[in-house]
């Protein structure tokens, strides 16, 4: 398997299999054009560990929306009903169809889902587990193991 990174990140990474190859996939997407631009949102870090998706949704329904979350992707997806009726003189309210996919990290839960002001804003929290945050390591001391070995428990 070859990794866009080259070789030396492999050199001094343990573990991180994954992770290259999420680089990989999204540097794939990136090339073929797949990064979507409507409807447009925003990413914002809220706090250390809240973060906020918003979505403008402007011109759709709840009932049109549809939020779903499988295998570390959440899907929002858009599909209008049935266009709205009456001639239009002029129409710069696109409501047309769209998916759009965020992938998140293991320790990342969704709060909430709600619209306010024409945005559809999903709420994030980033949960990290106390044996995933960072602690000293003393030289000359026996350690608490916070890493189970998976070959032992089975």
């Amino acid at each position: 398997m070859t990794y866009p990174y080259g070789r030396n990140i492999l050199l001094s990474s343990v573990g991180f299999e994954r992770l290259l190859n999420a680089f990989s996939d999204l540097e794939n997407t990136v090339a073929e054009n797949k990064t979507p631009s409507y409807p447009p949102y925003n990413i914002i870090k809220e706090s250390e560990h809240d973060y906020a998706i918003e979505l403008a949704v402007a011109g759709f329904k709840r009932e049109e929306l549809d939020i779903t979350f499988e295998g570390g992707k959440l899907t929002i997806t858009g599909k209008v009903e049935a266009q709205r009726q009456g001639d239009y003189l002029h129409r710069g309210i696109a409501t047309r169809d769209f998916t759009h996919q965020f992938t998140l990290a293991e320790t990342v839960l969704i709060k909430s889902a709600d619209m306010q002001d024409g945005l559809l804003i999903v709420r994030l929290q980033n949960v990290i587990p106390e044996e995933k945050k960072p602690r000293k390591i003393q030289i000359g001391a026996a350690q608490d193991t916070l890493v189970i070995d998976q070959r032992k428990a089975a």
